[in-house]
Parts: structure tokens; sequence; C-alpha cells
């Protein structure tokens, strides 16, 4: 992506205390893993559209949940907006869109999950993004007038106001949702249930706050959330060069948590940090040998972690890797799908389904298609 369209462009310093960790090397778990690919398939319904920064989740009952940013014309635009699709037969097929969050100005990545107690979280945050493009892009005249009229809905300073990084609920499943809340920080996938009932919730807080990285806490099921805790940076990083974070809960009570990187060092790899004391402090990253990001954390029904993540260089598409030692080492790639034609893919999330097959979501823009559109792999591990 672009610098100057992104969010992680910002200005930081920040300072933090984390207790002692002590971790192995970066390593690959012992044994080979291999996987079996069933199925691919296309799932966006809108195609006109551009599909983006997905994640996907099942709830309790077995219904799968699927939120994304669509409505768009382009990677970077001022249309998107916060879209839910439901698949009730494990992701055989999909309802039509329903339109969540249209804010006046781009509503982007979104994450979800359904918490402990059965509400639906939706998280997304908004850009301006689009405004630095128009300035110093070609656009043909139509283009530039329909993307003005977008703009000019509301003044420059109304804008700059609709800046934030949100969130909403659900109590009745979906059916339907609060306004929109500030929810302190934002990644793509949104935050986890912890098995103490806590919620938490990695990223950054774009807006106020893009020189660090903070964990934040919910005790109230969504409703409001505090910061818990800043991830202090490795030795020669600059923390506003760490972004999309990810974590996940571990059988033995650890949390571990992934972080994109674009330091120099390890640049555009996935670093990892972890918490033994439920949030309140954590290492400093350090890296695990995985090219490709931002990562998606999950634990299967085993015990076993999963991290799936998007691969921009060849082969293009999307990569896995499985830890069966709580996160201390990670195995080499499994290939879910290597035959993009382009970087403009990835953001993947997974989940399992009844029969322990998993079902992995991203987006991709593919050579010969003008928009980039939601795709899904099912697949097994071969253990």
């Amino acid at each position: 992506m672009n610098r100057a369209w992104s969010r992680r462009g910002f200005v930081l310093s920040s300072l933090a205390a984390v207790g002692y960790f002590s971790f192995p090397r970066p390593g690959r778990a012992a044994g080979k893993v291999d996987l079996q690919v069933e199925q691919i398939d296309t799932i966006s319904h809108q195609r006109h559209n551009y599909h983006g920064w997905p994640t996907l989740t099942r709830r309790k009952n077995g219904e799968l949940l699927l939120v994304y940013s669509g409505g768009r014309e382009a990677h970077v635009c001022p249309f998107g907006r916060v879209e839910l699709m439901r698949s009730k037969d494990q992701g055989q097929s999909w309802s039509w869109p329903r339109v969540l969050l249209d804010s006046p100005i781009d509503d982007r990545d979104s994450g979800v999950l359904e918490t402990a107690k059965g509400t639906l979280l939706v998280t997304t945050f908004t850009s301006l993004a689009f405004e630095d493009l128009m300035a110093r892009a070609r656009f043909t005249r139509e283009t530039y007038l329909r993307w003005s009229a977008a703009r000019d809905r509301i003044g420059p300073e109304q804008r700059k106001k609709e800046l934030g990084v949100w969130m909403i609920r659900s109590t009745d499943g979906g059916v339907t949702w609060s306004a929109r809340y500030d929810c302190q920080v934002n990644s793509p996938h949104g935050p986890i249930q912890l098995s103490d009932g806590r919620l938490l919730y990695a990223g950054k807080d774009l807006w106020r706050h893009g020189d660090r990285v903070e964990v934040c806490i919910s005790e109230d099921d969504g409703r409001t959330w505090r910061r818990e805790a800043v991830i202090p940076p490795r030795e020669g990083d600059r923390a506003r060069n760490y972004h999309e974070l990810h974590a996940v809960e571990t059988t033995d009570g650890r949390i571990v948590c992934h972080i994109r990187n674009h330091n120099p060092k390890n640049a555009r790899e996935t670093l990892q940090c972890e918490s033994a004391d439920g949030g309140r402090t954590w290492s400093k990253p350090r890296a695990i040998g995985v090219w490709g990001l931002p990562s998606h954390l999950m634990r299967l029904r085993d015990g076993t972690l999963l991290m799936s993540y998007g691969h921009r260089r060849k082969p293009f598409g999307v990569q896995a890797r499985i830890s069966r030692d709580q996160g201390h080492t990670w195995s080499e790639p499994l290939i879910i799908y290597g035959q993009g034609t382009g970087g403009d893919l990835g953001y993947p999330s997974t989940v399992e389904l009844d029969d322990g097959s998993l079902l992995t979501v991203w987006y991709e823009l593919r050579a010969g298609h003008p928009k980039a559109q939601l795709r899904q792999a099912r697949w097994k591990l071969l253990r």
C-alpha cells in the first residue's frame, strides 16, 4: 500500500514498563505439516464494487459472520462502508450483504467477535486518505466530480471530526445494532475474548496516539474500553512502524500477539510479543521468521495455534502456519492459495468448522478483474 494512502505514517515516541520474559530463538515446530485445499470460491455478491479487509467468525450456534469494507470503487476512495454477510451452511452460501455503517467518509477494515455472552461486536476505522489521493492523482472528469460530491457531503472541519476508531454492538444476534462509539484502538480483526471473561483489544489509536501500540480491556462485554498497557518497541525499532495487531490466548493462559512490522529490521515480517499476566505487561516484539502480514490468530479445538496471513510477493496469495507449543515456534508455511497475480490481496481470517476442516476468507484484486473481491478456501490440516 502506498504510504500516503495508509494509516501508517504517524510521528511518535512511546515509553512502557514491561515484565520479564524469556523466549526460545525463532525456529520451526517439530514434525512435518501439510494441508489439503478442497475448494476455492469467490463469494462477493456485488462484483461491480471493490471489497477489502474482511474478518470471519463462527458463532456458538454454528452460523458464520463475515464483515468487510464494501461499496467501494478502489483500495482508497470516499465510498467505503461496513457490510455484513451470514452463512448458515458452513460457508456453502452467503446472504446478501447488509450495510452496518456508512459514515460520510471512508469506513475501512472491519473486525467481528461474538463474546461469551452472545453479544456481537463489529469494529472499523474512518480515513481521509482519499483526499490526498484526489490532490495528486489523475482522474477522469466524471470520476473526480463523483468523488468530490461524496467528499463534500460535509465540510472539511466536519470531515476531520469523523476520523476515529469505532465499534458497534448487537445483543440480538445482529438484528439491531447500537450507534458507533469510540473503542480507543483499532486493528483489522478486532478484539478477542479471554477465558476470564474480559475482552482484550490490541491495536493503535490511529488519530490520537499513532506513535504507539496499545492493549485495551473491556470488563462490561464491550460497552466501554480502558487502556491497559503499551507494548514496548524492540531495541532499534520505532513503534510508529508497528501496525495491525491481533492476539490469541493459549491453553496455558498466556496471550500471544502478532504485529505487522515496517521497521527496517525484519521489514514486512510478522513480529510476536507475549503477556503472561493477562495483558498488563508485554515482552518486546521478536522476529519469528515469517515474511507476510497482517496475521490473524486463532486456537483450534485441540489447542493448536494457527496464524493466517497475506503473502504479497511470489507466490502471491495466502499462507498459514501452526504452532503446537503455545506459540514458541511455528511450522513452515502452508500455502492455502498461491495463484495471486499481485500484492493487492490478503487480510485473511480463519475459522474451524464443525467437521474440523478450516475456512479462510481474504480479499483479492485479480488480473483481468477491475475490482477486488472476497475469496474463500475450504481446507484441512493433514496431521
